[in-house]
């Protein structure tokens, strides 16, 4: 792989049990993406699922890690380091507790922020200068979420049906946010998803 390749990592839990949780939503992007730009994840090395598609110019690497979150960072260090991939060519797609269900974010580098699997990331890339897409799944305590649900029976517990309607309706923007970004246009990118509150 070259300078026009990227890394688009979901995280995620392996299993059954986990599969449609809100800790797993960067795994449904992925699929959903792999789905829309006819990849399949099939390759299992370096403990992850992968799969590789050409869109345009670019050549992509999906990576779903099949560590339990805590250690995602292990099987993303060996495909970049694999596929010479710098971390602006890494994208982490994953969930995140502080926005509100179906709010979208896309930014460059920043703190773990209570994120195991950001966490390990940045220990075992050594940085935190890679983009990250965050996926809001709200906080118990905030809006509608009962605040005596603990935060990790809450980010494991499956999304509900409105949940997933939000998402789902939030994939084409994602999909062309994603495309502006492999067509080195990261601004219009920033400023398609952010501006999805």
């Amino acid at each position: 792989m070259g300078e026009s390749d990227y890394l688009i990592v979901g995280l995620g839990n392996p299993g059954d049990s986990y599969e449609k949780t809100r800790h797993n939503v960067g795994f449904i992007i992925v699929d959903e993406l792999a789905r829309r730009w006819d990849c399949s994840l099939t390759t299992e090395k370096w403990q992850a699922l992968s799969g590789r598609v050409s869109i345009g110019c670019c050549r992509i690497c999906f990576v779903k890690p099949t560590t339990f979150m805590n250690l995602s960072g292990r099987a993303v260090a060996l495909y970049a380091e694999y596929f010479k991939i710098s971390p602006d060519r890494l994208l982490i797609i994953h969930d995140d507790i502080d926005m509100p269900p179906g709010r979208l974010k896309l930014v460059t580098g920043g703190g773990a922020g209570g994120h195991n699997g950001i966490r390990s990331l940045i220990q075992s890339l050594g940085t935190q200068d890679f983009r990250r897409l965050k996926i809001g799944v709200g906080r118990p305590g905030k809006g509608d979420i009962h605040p005596d649900t603990p935060v990790e029976k809450y980010v494991l517990s499956q999304l509900s049906k409105d949940e997933r309607m939000l998402l789902d309706e939030r994939m084409d923007i994602l999909e062309q946010g994603i495309k502006y970004l492999l067509e080195e246009q990261p601004v219009k990118a920033m400023n398609l998803i952010n501006a999805v509150k």
